[in-house]
């Protein structure tokens, strides 16, 4: 005799079944929105007080110029484009930064597929996934690190300007929708995200290799 399920965990079952396609769904728009988007990830020497304020030093310096770099771009290969070919300036503009505060600490800017939690800003957040990266690291790099979008500028716009300026940028009201979510529904979605991203890591891991063609 089949044992019938509680209506409690019917629910529960239930729940699951539309958070993962929610997740689903969000993970799909965060595959379409990290081909859209740079992020800005300034990696400190150390977590000591002096080296976390030099960071924001550095951010403040290094989002600036960025900010004018990509002032005008439409899309993340432009986006792209124009930040290799200022990454020695960008250095300079970090390495001039450290030595006027008194460090001698080496600086490397590079730009770079990177991995990225859930992270909630002024008027927006963004689920967690590999994004391309603006990454200036400082010494060590081993201490508490800052990060946020450079293109489109969101770092720098008004929380109610966001969505004006997503969208200049290419992104699909979709994609707007999902970023800038006034309610708590996002939280889940990103939270779902999330959890694919580990379900497929696991069956990445689980699978065996490919056989080598003949």
């Amino acid at each position: 005799m089949k044992q019938r399920l509680h209506p409690i965990e019917l629910t529960l079952m239930i729940v699951a079944a539309l958070a993962l396609t929610s997740g689903a769904v969000a993970l799909h728009t965060q595959s379409q929105l990290a081909e859209k988007v740079v992020r800005l990830h300034v990696l400190a020497n150390s977590d000591s007080e002096e080296d976390q304020a030099l960071k924001l030093k550095v951010r403040d310096a290094v989002l600036e110029q960025a900010t004018e770099t990509l002032r005008g771009a439409d899309s993340q290969a432009e986006a792209s484009r124009r930040l290799t070919d200022i990454l020695p300036e960008l250095e300079e503009t970090a390495r001039v930064v450290i030595t006027a505060n008194g460090y001698d600490y080496g600086v490397r800017a590079e730009l770079a597929e990177t991995s990225f939690p859930t992270k909630e800003y002024d008027g927006f957040a963004l689920p967690a996934g590999e994004y391309l990266a603006l990454r200036v690291l400082i010494g060590e790099a081993a201490g508490q690190n800052w990060w946020c979008v450079v293109f489109p500028p969101l770092c720098t716009a008004a929380a109610s300007d966001v969505p004006t300026v997503a969208l200049d940028a290419g992104l699909t009201d979709q994609e707007v929708a999902l970023i800038t979510e006034a309610d708590e529904g996002y939280i889940l979605k990103f939270k779902s995200v999330e959890l694919w991203q580990t379900l497929k890591a696991k069956l990445t891991k689980s699978k065996p290799p490919a056989k080598p063609e003949a």
